[in-house]
């Protein structure tokens, strides 16, 4: 059941966004949400529906006010219409049924400024998942991204749940995962992700094939390496706007296919001489600080290296989850 938002005093309009392809429960899920009197308090809600299946809304069992509006077109999703939306029906809350094709950013840059994600769930078929996940990598890996729970639905008992936990995990290793086996039997995900190394140690060494997990981990839990003492692999770049003594150091990183690989980095700082440029591969040991940098705008960890060598280039080069 989504969380529902109470004492809104912001003006803030809570927007709970449901995503998956045509036929993965969507329609369902939010037409017994807007029928439970636990998650209605009087509320005036605006349905966004941005694809129509066969199921439809039985407007008679809705516990509260809901007007439903129909986009057709991923070129309706932009502020002024969203907004003129509001102007016209005064919601107290926006529910988004997105449709599977679309993609998630589109949405996104569209929101006004006062829409607040309050929840994002997706939901697949299981029985047409993995194949829906092997033909269109790409839209499935936008839909488990940001997702705050990750559903699917017709399973059955005793189903191999490993191909459907790893894929999610590379998209989303803090998403809530559920399967449904029936309307009022649901299992939560229990399998343990432990990463490959001891992040527990005072230092360690990242392996080249597990650059990809440490450097997402380090992003996502900084604090857990403050004061860690690492060595790993990777390659140089170099900036106009970085000081002497700094440059950004790391590997180039593939989430999901070929089409989305890009250059995941961490500002270094060495002053032990020596001179690198762009592209060169090099292997540092270097103790992690999260501090404040103007290069990345916010606290983040940083690398003080110790020592910087040339190495030969990562296997693989690029590095994959």
């Amino acid at each position: 059941m989504p969380k529902r938002i109470e004492d809104n005093k912001n003006n803030d309009i809570p927007v709970y966004l449901f995503t998956g392809f045509l036929g993965s429960g969507k329609t369902d899920f939010i037409q017994d949400t807007l029928s439970t009197p636990e998650f209605n308090g009087g509320e005036t809600t605006l349905l966004l529906v941005c694809e129509e299946g066969e199921q439809e809304y039985d407007e008679s069992k809705f516990a509260d006010p809901v007007a439903i509006h129909v986009i057709e077109d991923e070129e309706e999703l932009n502020p002024d219409d969203l907004r003129e939306l509001v102007r016209l029906y005064k919601p107290d809350r926006v529910m988004v049924e997105y449709n599977g094709m679309w993609m998630l950013q589109s949405f996104f840059q569209a929101m006004p400024r006062n829409w607040i994600i309050a929840q994002e769930m997706t939901f697949f078929d299981a029985t047409t998942f993995l194949m829906y996940n092997q033909n269109m990598r790409q839209l499935c890996f936008d839909k488990m991204k940001t997702a705050e729970m990750v559903v699917f639905n017709r399973c059955e008992k005793g189903f191999d749940k490993m191909p459907f936990h790893k894929e999610v995990r590379i998209a989303n290793r803090k998403s809530m995962i559920v399967y449904e086996y029936s309307k009022y039997d649901m299992e939560p995900d229990d399998i343990q992700d432990p990463l490959p190394f001891d992040k527990e140690a005072s230092q360690f060494e990242i392996k080249d094939e597990w650059f990809a997990e440490w450097y997402r981990d380090i992003n996502e839990n900084d604090s857990d390496y403050d004061g860690k003492t690492i060595t790993v692999k990777g390659r140089v770049a170099m900036a106009d706007e970085l000081l002497e003594g700094q440059f950004a150091f790391g590997r180039h990183v593939m989430t999901c296919c070929v089409e989305d690989i890009q250059f995941a980095g961490l500002l270094c700082y060495y002053s032990g001489g020596g001179e690198f440029h762009t592209g060169d591969w090099i292997k540092i040991k270097a103790k992690v600080r999260v501090e404040y940098s103007k290069v990345y705008g916010e606290k983040g960890p940083v690398l003080y290296c110790k020592t910087v060598e040339s190495c030969e280039a990562a296997d693989p080069e690029v590095a994959t989850f």
